[in-house]
């Protein structure tokens, strides 16, 4: 857009006339003359109305006019036909007051009345009769009037003469337009006469002309054929027109249009031949000679080397000719989306004629149109959607680290996993979009779906067999029948078991017997058991034979008081024989308790036996009763006779679960469907066989294992339903390319695919093989072959003789002139073919004018040139000559080898290539593997490289030339990732406590760190090793002091028992032994050192024994147990029992002892837990649920450790010992496959590339393998050349044959070839123009190499160009901007040279254009500082660039600084506040108003003297005797105070003189 600047808006009137609507016409009938009225009123500019005396009576409205009444019928016929609403304009009734933020505007339509039938125009007055006029105007709101803004004014240029007259100037351009009724641009030029000095004088030489004179050359005329009389016939112009202004030429525009139009075709639709050859004519323009001043002169008055040309030969124009338009094609859009964004359509016309000359180039031969713009009618589009198949199996060995050795076998794996699954794209219909949540869908290209990809893998679980935690064997129990109540006919058995530690989150199964039989022959289910016995009561006497009281009851084989039936056989009789010694006879003690049987089972070789025994009391007496001998001491007993043969039960893991067909006939019938169901998918049964096995040996049968500890055969579970394998249909066929297909291509394929989103399971139905289907394509068209057919040129045609006569040429006929020859399009067959198939198909078409030379008389002649001279080798030069011939080697014209060269030179052509590497090498490409699901990271690849082919100059060639594929290849390897490698678990740690709990550590150290991305190390210690530690527990009564017997009391000297015959047996003190050993608690003798050895018993005691007539007493009983809370009259006791009464005066010793419990160290037992145990996992487990484990121990309150027995007065704790955790998994990184290899990126230059890519399905954590580096791979593609059309700059305006007026200004096209860029590097290398033929774009018509342009002659009024284009400026509040385009400006300022030419002056010009990337400027007032009451104020934008207007103008500082009052005072100023002050060295003196009254002068400032030589000049120190000057009057020339002081100091003093004299008198 391009406006004169300059223009002023026309004055208007405060107030205007304004009219309503015309009523109806008012007539007697339809058809006859009637009137119309309406109301005129006076409004103000803002818009309220006033009297009708404001507005000018002159300018009033008619309130009526003359009418004819329409019929009723006649509304059918007629209708108001309006337009859109135009843009928004600001009100002509602009508010006096400032705009804000916005201001008012007015938009306007069209309004006609037209007939409905043919849609013509006809008078406002008849659709008037039956309706309202519409609106033609409404209101709008506008952002604020931006005013035009102006950059600073450029540098004054230097004078325009060197003497004499002569101007300066200087030049602004516009930085923005005015916007919404801003004021308009400045004047943009400034000029100022030149200062006359010695530089320029004011009068020039007497030798030096006053006027330069210069030719004008005008432009071209059109084209012409011969015979029409040549307008613009050259003339002289002395002077102007009419109305005193100089003509004006006009603008001239060279016309573009693409080469692909140059020529028509030579046939016409119809296949006849076309008469479309070229025509030749001629132009001509016009020649003036140009004062300096401006005006016009003689043509002989400019002096010219050459005649200037004044006429050519041109080519006739010819319009381009195309068909009518195409049908509209289908609309891009046909269904609504969410971006509310129209569709396209497309149309298109053929090319019948080119353009040729300067014709009329052609329109567009395709049209685009948006439709569909209102979507309410349209259907939903489809909707795309990602789809997820079914998880698949849990799988574990993904996350075994490379050293694990369970990779040999993962099918005992279990625990923490990984599972994957696909994702799918389908399309959702919107419509249907509930059903097709549900319905499968044919899978789509996944680039429809937008959307992130869903989760493709997460963690799982496999339930691991769980060893059963089980506690240890029991004793054997008693020969028990299975059923005591019913031992007929069965086997006795003695049976020991273990139990099963169940917890609620353990899973056990496979569980190891928990339960051993032997098979034994005494039975004994219920025995009589003696509870107490009374003392011997002797029948005669106090000694000898008597009865013994006994308590008996019946009780079963587990320690069970039952009823007296239930033991069979007579019980034991309740007085029981026995015997009292009488004094003097020996004394035994009572039968010890037997033994533990030192054999669980008997065989061949051993038989287990028992026994007990007692001790001898005392002696006997001279004639007393002799003890029994030693043997019978000792008692022996065979145990456990029963053979070592041991049997269980053995089960077989649970079968599969299965329907449950055992059903009762009666329940079946009366089975629902839904009951069916049940038992279908719902619960079913598994079996498993139970058998009898012998320890160590093989089956037995079933009778050798009690029947009451059998485990079930059967049991229920839930029945797993069949699952069906489920894939998507076929998606759709991929599509065939549509283009034709060349000679040796190969036959394209499409192909279509399904997805598994189901497999099958539990015996359902099996996946179809056939997942991916490959077809051919139907054979496409082969692509035509059309070429260009050229004929030979024809004579060169020169302009008509009377043309160059009339224009004042020469009369030769020779020169320069145009010759032409057909071009036409043929196909394979030689016939002919349309235009278009031939510029689709074969290129360019080739020139069909050129020019040509006629030589004159008078021009330089030369021989033809001879042949190139032979090449000396690649890279030489060859060189052909030419000479003068005839008068030409006498002309000194002819003889200027820069104007007329006659020798040549060429480089010689030359077949030598070689290739360069380039770029770098790239990443090591593996191998694909043999094994297509094993995607490997490491292994043998090769890396490429890109190789350029060069000729010998260096320029790039096709690689083929090189005979090499464009790349290099190198074997390569790339690494393999190791995991960090630990060593074996060591063994396990002894226990760290000999009683209760302790901890055990096993511990693996570093072998190898990661390497390449390897699965990282686990947190290690300052050793590099990694520990594992669990509680432990050592039971407390496992190694214990075992007391065998204790001997016989022995008297010092022992010589009782030899000394047989002695007469006086010996009695008295004396001591015993006790043979103690440590044993476990399974008898079994172990070293004393395992054994606690502050428990150790006492080996010595002392003892009595009693003497014959003494009283002899049994054993102490064991102490009874003293309560756990130890309180202060708690009392322990035990008790023995007379053995032999004494006689005489002896008595007997106490039989019962009491002991006060507080005396006893009081020992308190309580329970502690110890720490969690790490997560233990299965041994085949990698990660997931495990458990984790604590000890209970009991301890005694001074810290120590003892049997768990020891507390169970406490009850059973109630705090877990076990519980569930988890492992967290090292779950490696989880990628896709690489995908394709993508197409080359360039189709030339160096920088193209292929390119494949994978993403990251799950990222590692926990440890787990990272995800590589490389996500995406690159491969070179060769680098071929690029070759484009360079189009060079613009060079300076050149009018050939004249100084000045209207010229070209050309610009050159060479094709380079570059390695991608133009801009290098390398740099682009000129190579042959054919080389470039095949690369139609960037290539410019000849006319695109050539820009009208004008050179001002001197003197005369023009324009500068075009200033570059401004910043890119959005439209902004408050710093943000709700725009996404900006806009641009650039100005052309008037250069005047000469004052009297001002009138002739252009008008200066600015444009705006759009453009993207704006920013948002703001505009300050900036100031300087005052100088003299001056400053300068300017306006700045806010990068820091000073411009005119932008600024608020009601905002802009004050230049000069005045005060009110003005300061009139002496010595006073106007200061920076706006208020008088005094001047340096002066006080201001202030009225009572506050406005300066007057200036006095500062005391004692006058005689402060300064010491030069002390910096800054400041005053010394020391105090200086000032000389004060009696000066009455001040500065200002009034009194001072100290004058009237001394006055009436004086008047007080003369009387005190006169009072005094009058005392004296």
């Amino acid at each position: 857009m391009s406006l004169p600047l300059g223009a002023e808006a026309p004055k208007r009137s405060q107030y205007i006339w304004k009219t309503g609507v015309w009523s109806g016409c008012v007539a007697n009938d339809c058809g006859s003359v009637g009137l119309q009225s309406r109301s005129v009123w006076c409004v103000h500019s803002e818009g309220w109305r006033t009297h009708q005396s404001n507005c000018f009576p002159s300018d009033r409205p008619p309130h009526q006019r003359a009418c004819v009444k329409i019929c009723e019928w006649q509304k059918d016929l007629f209708e108001w036909r309006l337009s859109p609403w135009g843009p928004c304009t600001p009100s002509p009734l602009l508010s006096a007051n400032r705009c804000v933020t916005a201001q008012r505007g007015v938009q306007s339509r069209g309004v006609v009345c037209v007939k409905r039938t043919n849609g013509t125009t006809v008078s406002q007055h008849v659709c008037e009769a039956f309706s309202a006029v519409p609106e033609q105007e409404q209101a709008c709101l506008l952002p604020c009037p931006i005013d035009c803004i102006v950059s600073a004014f450029t540098h004054w240029s230097t004078c325009s003469r060197t003497c004499g007259s002569a101007l300066q100037q200087r030049t602004r351009h516009v930085l923005a337009a005015p916007l919404y009724g801003g004021a308009d641009c400045p004047s943009l030029t400034q000029i100022r006469p030149c200062n006359h000095d010695n530089t320029h004088p004011a009068l020039c030489p007497s030798d030096q002309q006053e006027y330069s004179y210069n030719l004008w050359m005008g432009p071209w005329s059109p084209c012409r054929l011969k015979g029409t009389v040549p307008v613009g016939k050259t003339t002289v112009d002395f002077g102007f027109e009419i109305d005193g202004k100089k003509t004006v030429k006009a603008s001239y525009t060279i016309k573009r249009h693409t080469e692909n139009n140059h020529h028509p075709n030579h046939y016409d639709e119809r296949g006849h031949k076309v008469s479309w050859e070229i025509t030749i004519g001629y132009q001509t323009r016009q020649l003036r000679c140009t004062r300096s001043d401006g005006k016009n002169a003689m043509l002989s008055l400019c002096d010219h080397d050459n005649s200037p040309v004044n006429f050519r030969s041109c080519v006739m124009p010819r319009d381009c000719k195309v068909s009518d338009w195409s049908q509209w094609s289908l609309c891009s859009k046909t269904c609504r989306t969410s971006d509310q964004s129209p569709g396209f359509r497309f149309r298109s016309r053929s090319l019948k004629q080119a353009a040729i000359g300067e014709g009329e180039p052609c329109l567009a031969l395709e049209e685009r149109a948006n439709c569909n713009v209102l979507e309410d009618t349209l259907p939903l589009c489809p909707r795309y959607e990602w789809r997820v198949t079914n998880w698949k199996a849990c799988q574990v060995a993904p996350l075994l680290s490379q050293q694990d050795h369970r990779h040999s076998n993962t099918s005992i794996l279990c625990g923490g996993g990984i599972r994957t699954r696909e994702a799918y794209c389908r399309s959702l219909q919107a419509s249907r979009a509930k059903e097709q949540i549900s319905k499968i869908s044919r899978p789509v290209g996944s680039n429809l779906c937008t959307r992130p990809l869903p989760p493709l893998a997460e963690s799982c679980f496999i339930p691991c067999q769980k060893h059963c935690p089980l506690t240890p064997w029991s004793p054997w129990g008693p020969c028990l029948h299975d059923n005591c109540l019913e031992p007929q006919g069965r086997r006795v058995f003695r049976m020991r078991a273990r139990s099963i530690i169940t917890e609620s989150w353990v899973e056990s199964d496979s569980c190891p017997p928990v339960s051993e039989a032997m098979i034994c022959d005494d039975t004994v289910c219920f025995m009589w058991r003696v509870t107490s016995q009374g003392p011997c009561v002797p029948q005669n006497g106090s000694c000898g034979p008597g009865f013994q009281e006994q308590t008996l009851e019946c009780f079963s084989a587990t320690g069970e008081t039952v009823p007296s039936d239930q033991c069979s056989g007579d019980p034991p009789p309740v007085q029981q024989p026995c015997e009292m010694p009488c004094p003097g006879d020996c004394v035994l003690g009572h039968w010890g308790l037997w033994s533990s049987c030192s054999q669980s089972c008997s065989s061949k070789h051993q038989e287990g036996k028992q026994s007990r025994s007692r001790l001898v009391l005392a002696l006997p007496g001279e004639y007393g009763k002799p003890c029994p001998p030693a043997p019978e001491l000792v008692q022996w007993r065979p145990c456990s006779n029963q053979p070592c043969t041991m049997y269980y039960w053995d089960t077989s893991p649970w079968d599969p679960c299965m329907p449950n067909t055992i059903t009762d006939e009666s329940e079946g019938n009366s089975t629902t469907p839904q009951m069916e169901n049940d038992a279908t998918c719902g619960i079913g049964v598994q079996m498993r066989q139970v058998t009898c096995r012998r320890a160590g040996n093989g089956h037995v049968l079933p009778k050798q294992c009690p029947e009451s500890s059998r485990p079930d055969s059967i049991r229920s579970c839930p029945l797993p339903c069949k699952i069906d394998c489920i894939v998507t249909p076929f998606s759709e066929w991929s599509t065939c390319p549509t283009s034709c297909l060349s000679v040796n291509a190969t036959a394209p394929t499409q192909s279509r695919h399904r997805i598994i989103i189901q497999r099958p399971a539990n015996g359902g139905q099996e996946c179809p093989d056939t997942l991916y289907e490959e077809r051919e394509c139907d054979p496409p068209p082969l692509c035509p072959t059309y070429r260009w057919q050229t004929h030979r040129w024809h004579q060169c045609i020169l302009v008509p003789d009377s043309v160059r006569q009339a224009v004042g040429g020469p009369a030769e006929a020779c020169g320069i002139g145009l010759e032409t020859r057909e071009v036409m399009c043929v196909g394979a067959d030689d016939s002919p073919a349309d235009v278009t198939d031939c510029l689709r198909w074969a290129g360019l078409m080739p020139v069909p004018v050129r020019e040509c030379h006629v030589p004159c008389r008078d021009e330089c002649s030369f021989t033809s040139w001879s042949r190139f001279t032979q090449c000396q080798g690649c890279g030489s030069w060859r060189t052909r000559t030419r000479s003068l011939i005839g008068r030409s080697k006498k002309r000194w014209r002819c003889q200027q080898e820069e104007t007329f060269p006659l020798l040549e030179k060429e480089t010689c052509p030359c077949s030598e290539f070689h290739t360069q590497a380039q770029g770098p090498w790239s990443p090591c490409l593996l191998s694909p593997p043999k094994n297509i699901r094993k995607n490997s990271e490491c292994g043998h690849g090769k890396r490429y490289r890109a190789l350029a082919c060069l000729d010998h100059l260096g320029r790039l060639v096709e690689p083929a030339l090189c005979k090499s594929p464009g790349y290099e290849e190198e074997s390569c390897h790339v690494p393999c990732s190791m995991d960090c490698k630990l060593s074996e678990w060591s063994n396990w740690s002894a226990c760290s406590a000999s009683c209760g709990g302790g901890v055990k550590v096993r511990s693996q150290w570093l072998r190898e760190k990661p390497f390449n991305g390897g699965r990282p190390c686990p947190k290690l210690d300052n050793k590099n090793q990694v520990s594992e530690v669990l509680p432990c527990y050592s039971d407390c009564s496992q190694y214990v002091w075992e007391v065998e017997s204790w001997s016989m009391c022995v008297l010092n000297p022992p010589n009782n028992l030899k000394n047989s015959g002695s007469t006086q047996p010996v009695c008295g003190e004396g001591f015993q032994t006790g043979k103690i050993r440590g044993g476990e608690n399974q008898d079994e003798v172990v070293d004393d050192s395992l054994c606690d050895q502050e428990e150790k018993p006492i080996r010595v005691e002392t003892c009595l024994l009693p003497c014959p007539g003494h009283c002899v007493t049994s054993e102490w009983s064991q102490w009874t147990k003293c309560t756990m809370d130890c309180n202060d009259g708690d009392l322990r006791w035990r008790s023995r029992s007379v053995l032999r009464w004494p006689e005489g005066d002896h008595t007997c010793p106490d039989l019962n002892q009491t002991q006060a419990c507080i005396n006893i160290t009081c020992l308190k037992y309580s329970y502690v837990y110890s720490d969690w145990s790490s997560c233990q996992l299965s041994e085949n487990a990698v990660c997931g649920h495990g458990i984790k484990t604590r000890l209970l121990n009991c301890v005694r309150s001074d810290g120590k450790l003892v049997e768990l027995s020891m507390c169970k007065e406490l009850g059973p704790s109630r705090g877990k010992l076990s519980a569930p955790c988890e492992v967290g998994c090292p779950v490696n990184c989880l990628i896709t496959e690489w995908s394709t290899w993508s197409e080359c990126s360039h189709t030339c230059g160096s920088q193209s590339q292929m390119t494949r890519s994978r993403v990251v399905l799950q990222p590692a954590g926990e440890g787990g393998r990272p995800c590589p580096s490389q996500l995406s791979q690159t491969h070179p593609c060769p680098i071929r050349p690029c070759y484009s059309w360079r189009v060079g700059d613009w060079r300076p305006c050149r009018v050939e044959g004249a100084d000045c007026g209207e010229g070209l200004s050309r610009r050159e096209i060479s094709c380079v070839v570059h390695w991608g860029s133009l801009s290098g590097p390398p740099q682009p290398v000129p190579v042959e123009d054919k080389m470039c033929l095949g690369n139609s774009q960037g290539k410019v018509s000849e006319t695109e190499l050539l820009q009208p342009c004008t050179v001002p002659c001197p003197g005369e009024c023009h324009l500068t160009k075009w200033s570059p284009w401004s910043l890119c400026q959005l439209l902004c509040l408050d710093g943000r901007s709700f725009e996404t385009w900006g806009r641009q400006a650039r100005s052309r300022a008037i250069v005047t040279q000469v004052l009297e030419n001002q009138d002739t002056c252009p008008s200066q010009m600015y444009e705006t254009r759009p453009c993207q990337g704006g920013t948002c400027l703001s505009y300050e007032w900036m100031t300087g500082e005052w100088r003299h009451n001056r400053r300068l104020v300017w306006c700045q934008r806010s990068d820091g660039v000073n411009v005119t207007g932008g600024c608020i103008t009601q905002n802009q500082p004050s230049a000069i600084r005045q005060c009110h009052p003005p300061c009139t005072k002496p010595f006073s100023f106007c200061t920076q506040n706006g208020v008088c002050g005094c001047e340096k060295g002066f006080t201001e003196v202030m009225t009572s108003h506050g406005f300066l009254d007057y200036c006095t002068r500062t005391p004692g400032l006058d005689h402060k003297k300064v010491d030069v030589k002390t910096t800054a000049g400041r005053l010394r120190p020391e105090h200086h005797i000032q000389d004060w000057a009696l000066k009455p009057l001040g500065p200002d020339g009034r009194v001072k105070l100290w004058v009237y002081g001394l006055m009436a100091a004086g008047f007080f003093v003369i009387l005190l003189l006169i009072f005094m004299s009058f005392l004296l008198w």
